[in-house]
């Protein structure tokens, strides 16, 4: 489950950036899809590691650009880069994802 909403923020975050203005193609624009895929990647990575402190380590990753996708796109906000609904979706995501990720490391 979360896999898949870390999944679907990273193609917001790729539909939200396409709006930001285009001398942040290698600012602001590059470090939050980035930061988005990342998450996804460790998240899979580290499902197929075989340990638990292993897979707790990259969901430790994974939850560290999940803060970092969220701090970025409050900066975005503050810039008044892209629609701010989709701003203020991609934010409950990145949220919602990091609470998962903190959840199954907790339970690990």
């Amino acid at each position: 489950m979360v896999w898949q909403r870390a999944r679907e923020l990273a193609a917001l975050l790729y539909t939200l950036t396409q709006q930001f203005p285009r001398e942040e193609i290698y600012g602001l624009t590059g470090q939050l899809r980035r930061a988005g895929v990342s998450i996804a990647s460790n998240i899979a990575e580290g499902s197929r590691r075989g340990t638990r402190s292993d897979y707790r380590s990259f969901l430790t990753m994974a939850r560290g650009s999940a803060l970092e996708v969220q701090t970025q796109l409050m900066i975005a906000r503050d810039l008044g880069f892209g629609d701010a609904a989709q701003v203020a979706r991609a934010e409950n995501l990145a949220e919602e994802i990091s609470k998962m990720l903190w959840a199954i490391t907790q339970k690990l």
